[in-house]
C-alpha cells in the first residue's frame, strides 16, 4: 500500500506539547536535516514496545540533525488514558527524549491519513514526506528485526540516495477517532 503523501509537502501543524510549549512544524523544518513524525498514544501495546527503539532513534541521529516528533490523536474520551495531563505523566515516566505533542482535534492525524499506533512519517528538510508506515518488521522482538526500515529511509535521505520501500503497512492499533 503505498501512502498518498509521498512526495508530496506533509501537513504543517502548530500543537500543544507535553511540555506546555505550542510547536509548529515549521520552526523544526528550519532547524533539521529531518523530521520524523510519529503518530502514537499513551495507550497501545504496539507504541509501548517500540518506545525505547524511538528513544534510541533520537538518540542515535540527533546528531545528525534528525528529530522525532510524536502526536497524539486518540479521542480522550473513549480513551481517557489518552488525555493530554495523561500525556505529560506518559512523557515524564518513559523518560521520552523527543517532542510529544497532542492532535486534540485530530486534523493533523487526518491530513496525514493516519490509520495506525505507531505510523511514521520521515520529512526531508523541505517538508516533503520521503517514507511512511511501519518502523521495522517485528515489533514483538526487537532481536529479530530484519528490516530497519524507518532507519533505513533516514539513512538513504541523508546520504541523498533512493529511499526503497518508501511505504510499508503501520503495524499497531487503530487511531481512535471521534464518534
Amino acid at each position: 500500500m503505498d501512502s498518498p503523501l509521498i512526495g508530496k509537502y506533509a501537513p504543517d501543524f502548530e500543537l500543544p506539547g507535553t511540555d506546555g510549549a505550542i510547536h509548529h512544524l515549521a520552526r523544526y523544518l528550519e532547524q533539521h536535516q529531518a523530521i520524523v513524525v510519529v503518530i502514537m498514544c499513551n495507550h497501545c501495546p504496539y507504541v509501548k514496545l517500540y518506545l525505547d527503539r524511538l528513544k534510541q532513534l533520537q538518540t542515535e541521529l540527533k546528531p545528525q540533525g534528525v528529530t522525532l516528533i510524536g502526536i497524539n490523536p486518540n479521542d480522550s474520551d473513549q480513551f481517557p488514558e489518552d488525555s493530554y495531563e495523561k500525556m505529560q505523566s506518559f512523557a515524564t515516566a518513559h523518560q521520552l527524549n523527543f517532542l510529544y505533542l497532542r492532535d486534540m482535534n485530530q486534523d493533523v492525524a487526518h491530513a496525514f491519513k493516519a490509520v495506525k499506533t505507531p505510523q511514521v512519517y520521515l520529512l526531508n528538510k523541505q517538508g516533503i514526506v520521503c517514507y511512511a508506515g511501519a518502523i521495522d518488521d517485528n515489533a514483538q522482538t526487537p532481536e529479530a528485526v530484519q528490516h530497519q526500515y524507518l532507519k533505513n529511509a533516514i539513512a538513504a535521505l541523508l546520504n541523498h540516495q533512493p529511499i526503497s520501500p518508501t511505504s510499508t503497512d503501520p503495524v499497531g492499533c487503530s487511531v481512535k477517532w471521534r464518534n
